[in-house]
């Protein structure tokens, strides 16, 4: 090319000349394009991954978000029911008495799902996400530490310290395997209703039994600490079914009616 443009300049064959000039602008021209069609080709395709791989992780997230308000809903009863029966307000059996101060020391400890999300950010590419409510409700989602507060509430739990210090490691063992949680798969909404409170027996012999109920009810620090954490985990419930309902349970439910 070069070579025939310095053989028309030395012609002084302008119009030659002046079409090579335009063969080269254009070929570079046409060149720089299709560069640019390919990156936003592969843009397009890895926005479009991890927008699908976003949604997915957040239908998780719908379904902990549903299962974090159900099983502390349970937690709610039972420390309701344990406390009432303390009081004298509504009188239980020994046995029920005791399953139900141990259920009111329950905490459910969801993992969550954000490899995407964190992936995203931690990359900078966040704007790969163009749907803004998306990219909005994730960011909802995985900065909101409420769901995490929640843990904490129960875990660092006064009356769940007081209950476990107060039994017998074999006591609480069997509590843990006939009262305790049932796994629940995750995406198994009918099953949440049943992780926590559902017909038990603890298969303690009725001394035992007895000497149990007998703690509670002489201790007037469990009626005490049972108030505490009743209105702990009514606080955590009203956040996530009243407070954080418009920007972030209602957008997650909408989303996990959606088909993949």
């Amino acid at each position: 090319m070069l070579r025939r443009v310095i053989a028309h300049l030395r012609r002084q064959d302008w119009t030659a000349v002046a079409i090579e000039l335009v063969v080269v602008v254009a070929g570079v021209f046409i060149g720089v394009q299709a560069s640019n069609w390919n990156a936003d080709r592969e843009t397009n395709q890895k926005a479009a991954i991890f927008t699908e791989r976003l949604k997915a992780d957040l239908r998780v997230e719908a379904w902990n978000y549903e299962a974090q308000i159900g099983y502390n809903e349970q937690v709610l009863v039972n420390a309701k029911r344990a406390a009432d029966a303390l009081t004298g307000k509504t009188p239980l059996a020994d046995e029920a008495l005791l399953i139900a101060a141990y259920r009111a020391t329950q905490f459910n400890g969801n993992s969550r799902r954000r490899a995407t999300y964190d992936e995203l950010t931690s990359t900078g590419e966040i704007g790969l996400i163009r749907d803004q409510s998306l990219r909005a409700l994730a960011m909802d989602v995985y900065t909101q530490p409420q769901i995490d507060q929640i843990d904490r509430h129960g875990q660092e739990s006064e009356y769940r310290k007081a209950f476990r210090m107060a039994f017998s490691y074999q006591v609480q063992q069997a509590l843990q395997d006939k009262c305790g949680d049932h796994v629940v798969v995750v995406g198994d909404y009918a099953g949440i209703a049943q992780s926590l409170d559902y017909p038990c027996t603890t298969g303690l012999d009725p001394a035992t039994i007895a000497a149990s109920a007998a703690v509670l009810r002489q201790d007037p620090r469990f009626t005490a600490l049972l108030n505490l954490r009743i209105t702990d985990i009514a606080t955590d419930v009203s956040n996530l079914t009243v407070y954080f309902a418009s920007y972030m349970r209602d957008p997650l439910r909408r989303l996990a009616k959606e088909k993949p």
